[in-house]
């Protein structure tokens, strides 16, 4: 009615109404629809009891070598008998794999349980003032998260990345037997002559998946902090200039940084005895004050 009336009105003035025609006959369509239209319902069976549900979850997850067909056979030896169709939907549902991709232990677990052995490495580059790009090369222990910068180049041949694991060798002295795995990217920087290195003192090669930044994750983190502390509140110079902010700030980070993986500890310095009294504290500038150290007066 109202649209109807509209139309009586100019055409000038029909441009001032709040609403268009249009409009409300477009409101006259929806109210036909929700009137017209039946709430739909889940077809087919009901869907499995939760107690049910919770069952088949917790055989999946405690035991990762059984996939549907046998959880639906343990159901049925309960007196709970359930389709196979049913545990495959229930497993899909929640993101589940099939027994095979998950019997053996996940990415995580496996950094979890070889940390004490795990040595993981990367590049990352830096642009000078100039725009000249610089390489730099670090490997962090897993198990201590201790940082150590091997070396800072424009032109990252094989040779001198394969020097560069030799000079860690050396450094680690009797402690390189303690590591098993070494971790690194498929980065044609890494030949086969830096892995014969770490071959030869019994350390495993461990290649990460192209675009999966997670399974070098702690290294990743690294190279974070590094460009979010340091590098991006910084102008380089030059490669001397980069090896002398790096060598302070791979210090600062082993022996001052607190880390929430060591409890807040240092890897090279462990948390005192807490004090009850009042204690003056200093602080400690480096890197022109782009870093504070603090630390108390005895």
């Amino acid at each position: 009615m109202i649209a109807a009336l509209a139309r009586l009105l100019p055409r000038s003035r029909r441009i001032g109404l709040f609403v268009t025609p249009g409009t409300l006959l477009r409101w006259h369509a929806d109210l036909v629809k929700r009137r017209w239209t039946c709430k739909r319902t889940q077809p087919g069976r009901p869907s499995a009891r939760p107690t049910i549900r919770e069952l088949v979850l917790r055989m999946a997850a405690e035991n990762p070598g059984w996939g549907y067909r046998r959880i639906a056979g343990q159901l049925t030896n309960l007196g709970r008998g359930i389709a196979l169709s049913t545990v495959w939907a229930i497993l899909k549902k929640v993101g589940i794999d099939p027994a095979p991709y998950r019997s053996g232990p996940a990415w995580g677990e496996f950094l979890r349980a070889q940390a004490e052995g795990i040595l993981a490495c990367d590049f990352f580059h830096v642009e000078t003032i100039t725009l000249i790009r610089l390489y730099c090369f670090a490997v962090v222990e897993h198990a201590t998260r201790r940082v150590h910068v091997l070396g800072v180049t424009a032109n990252p041949t094989a040779g001198w990345v394969a020097q560069q694991a030799r000079n860690l060798l050396m450094d680690l002295g009797e402690q390189a037997g303690s590591f098993t795995f070494m971790i690194r990217d498929g980065d044609s920087k890494f030949t086969a002559l830096f892995d014969e290195v770490f071959r030869a003192e019994g350390i495993r090669i461990v290649l990460t998946a192209s675009k999966a930044p997670r399974m070098n994750a702690i290294t990743e983190r690294w190279v974070g902090s590094v460009r979010r502390e340091i590098l991006d509140r910084i102008l380089i110079i030059n490669a001397a200039h980069l090896r002398k902010v790096l060598t302070e700030y791979e210090d600062h980070f082993n022996a001052h940084r607190p880390h929430r993986t060591l409890n807040q500890a240092s890897p090279l310095r462990a948390l005192p005895d807490p004090v009850d009294a009042d204690i003056k504290v200093i602080r400690r500038d480096r890197l022109g004050g782009l870093i504070h150290e603090y630390a108390q007066v005895a």
